[in-house]
């Protein structure tokens, strides 16, 4: 949903249902294959509202606690989705795509399913990088227009598989860097930001607003901590799509 500036006065007061969103967050955490078996009767007294988990990594990487978290948070009533962390020297973009959908990247209208979200940042994984020369290479090696181009692959892909746009989950600073700050998939793809700040901070080009802010890696959650940038009910309308 693109956001335009206001027509009317400026200095109005939000409606009740804003007032009620900023002042209550709708929290949710994303976890992985690194915070093991989750405690899910804990995370439940939280009072969480959604969870995205670790599905896949590459084309030869499915997380062993997949089953266990995304089970645990349907059996607590978190509004929950997958995502895949992307390794663009392993393969291309397409491939990737039909891996995640095919181990737990799939979506269903239910009203409790998130769309897949692809993970694309610096390479955290040095013996995963595919060529030693690129271990510490952010951008894997690829230059910009290949990285739009991989980008593009994974994105249509998935959404020939599934119906629906998938969340870009990226950081500012890696998206100017590898892409050169694309405005290509704003229009449609949701934005999962990651800034561990108190703020959001400025955003890719192309989105007016974030769907998601990763702000925490140390609670309170286990894993990561996010809010999402909206009602219960706006989140819901995302999950049926």
């Amino acid at each position: 949903m693109r956001w335009s500036a206001p027509t009317a006065d400026v200095t109005a007061e939000p409606s009740p249902a804003a007032q009620a969103a900023q002042a209550t967050p709708v929290r949710g955490l994303d976890v992985s294959n690194w915070q093991g078996d989750v405690n899910w009767t804990g995370v439940a007294a939280q009072k969480p509202k959604f969870a995205y988990i670790k599905a896949t990594l590459g084309t030869d990487f499915r997380s062993p606690n997949f089953s266990q978290q995304y089970k645990g948070a349907t059996a607590i009533g978190l509004i929950r989705g997958s995502y895949h962390f992307a390794l663009p020297l392993r393969s291309n973009g397409t491939r990737q795509a039909d891996f995640f959908v095919d181990h737990g990247g799939g979506w269903s209208r239910d009203g409790r399913t998130l769309p897949g979200a692809l993970d694309i940042e610096h390479n955290p994984y040095p013996d995963r990088a595919g060529r030693p020369e690129y271990k510490k290479n952010e951008c894997y090696g690829f230059t910009q227009t290949a990285m739009r181009g991989w980008i593009r692959a994974f994105l249509t892909r998935y959404h020939q598989r599934t119906g629906r746009y998938a969340v870009i989950y990226t950081t500012t600073s890696w998206w100017k860097a590898c892409t050169g700050n694309t405005r290509e998939f704003a229009a449609k793809h949701p934005l999962w930001i990651a800034r561990y700040r108190s703020t959001v901070g400025p955003l890719p080009a192309g989105w007016s607003k974030h769907t998601f802010w990763q702000h925490s890696s140390t609670g309170p959650f286990p894993g990561d901590s996010n809010v999402f940038n909206g009602t219960p009910a706006q989140l819901k309308a995302l999950a049926l799509g």
